[in-house]
């Protein structure tokens, strides 16, 4: 098979496409022929030695796959040769194969293509689990989303929607802001032109309920003192590189909380309700409520700029990799 290696840490473009031998699916695993891997902020993160997980060299990097799986293990009876699915691989998902535990994979809709359900799983399960497990989204409050139409954002806009969430989206261009509108949110806000501060003040005179974060850097405080009381800020992540200083007396004076999301970790603690998430995400989709933009689809020998892309924030919806 074909996959994109990397052999040490370091730049994107170092990554080697190389041919290896088929991976084989040991005990409790399935192997999947890989007909989309979704791209994610982590796998350049990985790359480049800056995530908090550091494989040991060389490894394949892709954590999300959707596919077919073309055998299973003796002792998996709950995976079947020619399921269409979606997968939690870890690692490995930038090739053509890989082999994934077949607890962490899920059969698809009829009705979702390849490319879709390969860039599903991580920015709309993180999403969900952020507004329903940790901030407790509830119909009718008003949910701001920084980075609204990158991958994890955009499905926060999509996911606050179905919750019954008043969605403010922020952004840097009008060009993402529209996108954004498309799919849900009620309100834009281009914090590369505007005072995001003050655009909030306007926007929500009574504050927002909860801040779904993805970017860091100035944006986390000017959204903190934008929201309401008993206001929820959700630090999902720094995609701008800068990790934020707080002011706690911010939380203190509107009695709010600053949440941690760190979803990957969570899905193994408490797979039960993972697996509860990942059902109420599939039903959604057959009901229309959510709508993954797929803003690229790169060829495997093109995948490291796809991961580019990714990187320097220039993706529209999620990027997907298909060998």
């Amino acid at each position: 098979m074909k996959a994109l290696v990397c052999k040490e840490f370091g730049p994107v473009e170092a990554l080697a496409l190389e041919d290896l031998p088929d991976p084989r699916p040991g005990p409790g695993e399935v192997l999947i022929s890989v007909h989309a891997a979704g791209v994610n902020f982590p796998d350049g993160l990985m790359v480049r030695g800056d995530y908090q997980v550091k494989p040991p060299r060389p490894f394949i990097p892709g954590n999300e796959v959707s596919g077919v799986i073309e055998a299973v293990a003796p002792d998996v009876t709950t995976r079947q040769v020619g399921e269409r699915v979606v997968a939690l691989c870890g690692l490995g998902g930038f090739a053509e194969m890989v082999v994934a535990a077949a607890d962490r994979v899920a059969v698809i809709p009829d009705g979702m293509d390849f490319n879709t359900a390969g860039g599903l799983m991580l920015v709309y399960g993180t999403s969900l689990h952020a507004l329903r497990d940790k901030a407790r989204l509830q119909a009718g409050e008003t949910l701001l989303v920084l980075g609204a139409a990158g991958g994890v954002g955009l499905a926060a806009v999509e996911i606050g929607r179905a919750m019954g969430a008043r969605v403010i989206a922020a952004a840097s261009t009008d060009e993402k802001l529209a996108l954004a509108a498309a799919h849900g949110a009620a309100l834009g806000v281009n914090y590369s032109s505007a005072d995001l501060k003050a655009e909030l003040k306007r926007l929500a005179p009574g504050g927002v309920d909860v801040v779904y974060d993805p970017v860091g850097g100035a944006l986390t405080e000017a959204a903190v003192r934008g929201m309401g009381w008993g206001g929820r800020l959700l630090v999902v992540g720094f995609a701008n590189g800068e990790i934020p200083k707080l002011p706690l007396n911010l939380l203190l004076l509107k009695e709010g909380c600053a949440v941690g999301v760190f979803w990957g970790a969570w899905t193994q603690r408490d797979p039960a309700r993972h697996a509860a998430n990942v059902a109420q995400l599939m039903q959604w989709f057959v009901e229309g409520k959510i709508r993954p933009h797929i803003g690229g689809a790169f060829a495997l020998a093109d995948g490291r700029s796809a991961i580019a892309a990714v990187m320097n924030r220039q993706a529209h919806g999620k990027i997907v990799i298909t060998p």
